[in-house]
């Protein structure tokens, strides 16, 4: 209860002044865009020939990694077991609705089928109805298998339904529980990433926690102004446009 309070203090602090962060990476500190893009399909009529697409281009272009639904983890893990490409999927997706025994489970599952890195959705409700113990809960849970697995995870907020103070305080939950990633979006609901929103999560958790953008991310334009802003990671299906439009 305590670090709720203390989260909740923070949280108020940081509407009247947030912290300084280190500057974020300019265009020509990006050396490999394609390293900072996580190659994504999680639509739901996706089929196993667009996710074996899906992997070529990723080995082809040379993208982090792929984030694909659950479903298709060993797939993608057999595709891309002899290259650099990492397997990441998500939890809880899209609404962030399951309890967080499922997530966990759901976690494990993908991580025993080779996934590599976890998206998980926070519970979004839970958040607005300022059930923060239960939002810290669900993402500690979720943390518990990744850091127990050595896995990656990423906690998505979903900023588009967020308040400005909602977005900080999810940010700092998710800093308490000792997440990899605070993530935007899920692509799936109101609204994507935007440039305020990586640079408030940025400026927020950034000193310890790293942010992924997400959502609506199809240009090369955007893809720099997300890096500029702070992200260092970004969710895409766009990733091939993107890395294409950079060349020309």
């Amino acid at each position: 209860m305590n670090e709720i309070q203390d989260i909740l203090r923070m949280a108020r602090a940081y509407l009247e002044k947030l912290p300084e962060v280190p500057p974020a990476p300019s265009l020509p500190e990006i050396t490999s865009l394609a390293q900072w893009i996580d190659h994504t399909l999680l639509k739901p009529e996706a089929t196993a020939e667009q996710i074996k697409q899906l992997c070529d281009q990723a080995v082809e272009f040379g993208f982090y990694s792929v984030c694909v639904n659950p479903v298709f983890v060993p797939l993608a893990s057999g595709l891309l077991h002899n290259t650099s490409v990492r397997v990441g999927s998500v939890v809880g997706f899209p609404l962030g609705a399951s309890s967080a025994t499922i997530k966990a489970l759901e976690a494990l599952d993908c991580i025993e089928k080779g996934a590599t890195e976890i998206d998980m959705v926070m519970n979004i409700g839970a958040l607005k109805g300022k059930a923060y113990g239960q939002v810290l809960n669900d993402i500690w849970m979720v943390r518990e298998v990744t850091k127990r697995q050595k896995v990656v995870l990423k906690v998505i907020l979903e900023t588009g339904l967020l308040t400005t103070e909602e977005k900080i305080i999810a940010c700092l939950l998710a800093e308490a529980a000792g997440v990899d990633f605070v993530k935007t979006s899920t692509g799936f609901s109101s609204g994507g990433a935007t440039v305020e929103d990586v640079d408030l999560m940025y400026r927020v958790v950034g000193k310890t926690t790293k942010v992924k953008a997400a959502g609506g991310i199809r240009t090369y334009e955007d893809a720099v102004k997300m890096i500029g802003a702070g992200a260092s990671r970004l969710g895409t299906s766009a990733g091939v446009s993107i890395i294409q439009q950079g060349r020309s």
